[in-house]
């Protein structure tokens, strides 16, 4: 009897001291399952962020290219460009620079069926206006108007290289722009 009862309260301490490790296990799987979840989540998040027209432009850029001025003069420019789709919309912002030129250009775009619009603005000159155009995949053309000024602008992305061309009808003629990723 005295054997029973031994091995009964070894028993009975043995499941005790099992359940705590049962109780840790699951905590575990559960703890992984939601890890799992979340990262699933993300992942989905991003890949919807990632399709669309826009996707192929995802992320920072820079090169350097050449600007063109009224007076027939070029300068040699550094650009920096940032491109944040999300599925059919996206914002941008592109930086070029010279010894004497710059330009801030930022511009918020969306594509229905191949047609883009939006809107841009130009901060050093404090000149903003609609966007109206074509493209996907990447590849963009487009006309920047405001009051007084019309410029096209064709983009094209082809891996990690994007060129931009742009042609105006004011003291700033034009730009071209090659940058990677």
């Amino acid at each position: 009897m005295e054997h029973q009862q031994a091995y009964r309260a070894a028993g009975a301490g043995k499941h005790r001291a099992s359940k705590p490790m049962q109780v840790r296990a699951r905590n575990r799987r559960l703890l992984i399952a939601a890890a799992v979840l979340f990262a699933a989540a993300v992942a989905n998040s991003e890949s919807n962020a990632q399709s669309g027209p826009f996707a192929p432009m995802a992320g920072s850029w820079s090169g350097g290219g050449t600007v063109s001025l009224e007076d027939g003069s070029t300068e040699r420019i550094r650009c920096r460009a940032k491109y944040a789709p999300i599925g059919p919309t996206m914002e941008m912002t592109l930086t070029c620079a010279s010894d004497a030129y710059k330009f801030i250009l930022s511009a918020n775009v969306q594509s229905a069926g191949g047609a883009i619009s939006g809107s841009w603005s130009e901060a050093s000159r404090n000149i903003s206006g609609s966007l109206q155009g074509r493209g996907g995949s990447g590849n963009f053309e487009v006309v920047a108007s405001a009051a007084g000024f019309n410029a096209k602008i064709a983009l094209r992305t082809h891996g990690n290289r994007q060129t931009v061309t742009m042609r105006a009808d004011s003291q700033f003629r034009g730009a071209n722009i090659s940058m990677s990723r």
